[in-house]
Formats: structure tokens, sequence, C-alpha cells
């Protein structure tokens, strides 16, 4: 089992300059072997009930304004598991939180900019 992280995304620039957090969160990626998956959680989204994005192939959103045309331009091509979503709902449904599934929504900025 991987370690749960807390990582702030910041500003969207950062995935153009990185500041003095690029090479720390860099030193810490190096130091965990590469996931099958990443399970994020995003501040991003707002609704009334928890919501898990099983979306197969998520677009890159950039759900921001006044930024540098090169960041627009930014892709983050990371395919989505559904069979893993499946499986997030599933458990938080047996642990109390009922959550639903919706396969339309791409990655926000919280979720690309730091993990590309």
């Amino acid at each position: 089992m991987f370690p749960s992280l807390f990582i702030s995304h910041g500003s969207p620039t950062l995935a153009l300059e990185p500041g003095e957090s690029g090479p720390a969160l860099a030193q810490l990626a190096a130091s965990l072997p590469r996931p099958r998956a990443i399970v994020m959680v995003s501040a991003h989204w707002e609704s009334h009930e928890l919501i898990v994005n099983g979306n197969p192939q998520p677009e890159t959103w950039h759900d921001f304004g006044g930024f540098a045309a090169e960041l627009f331009a930014m892709q983050y091509p990371a395919p989505g598991l559904p069979e893993l979503t499946r499986t997030i709902v599933e458990l938080l449904a047996a642990n109390g939180l009922p959550a639903r599934i919706d396969s339309r929504r791409p990655f926000d900025h919280g979720v690309w900019c730091r993990c590309r």
C-alpha cells in the first residue's frame, strides 16, 4: 500500500514554473515505486453528493483564465480506470459513504498540473 499524500496543486502556473516545491516533489516521486493508479480528491467540483470520476479517457480541463497560452496548450492524457472507480464506490458504500460514478468529467487543473 502506498502512503496517503496531501499535495496542494497551488497556482496553475506551477505546471510551467514548479518553484521550490517542484524538486521536492520530483524527489518524492523518485523515492516511491511507480503506482498502477492514483486516487485524487479534487475541490474543483461541487455537488450535494460524493461523486467519483469514472471517465475512461478524461480530457484535460483548463478551468482557469488569464494565464499564458502555453499553459492552455498543456494536456494530461492519462487514462481513467473504470474498474477501480467501481471498487472505490463499493468501498465507500460499505463504509457508510454513498457515492455515484460520473463518467463525463475531465481532469481539472487540481489533478493534472501536479501529475504531469
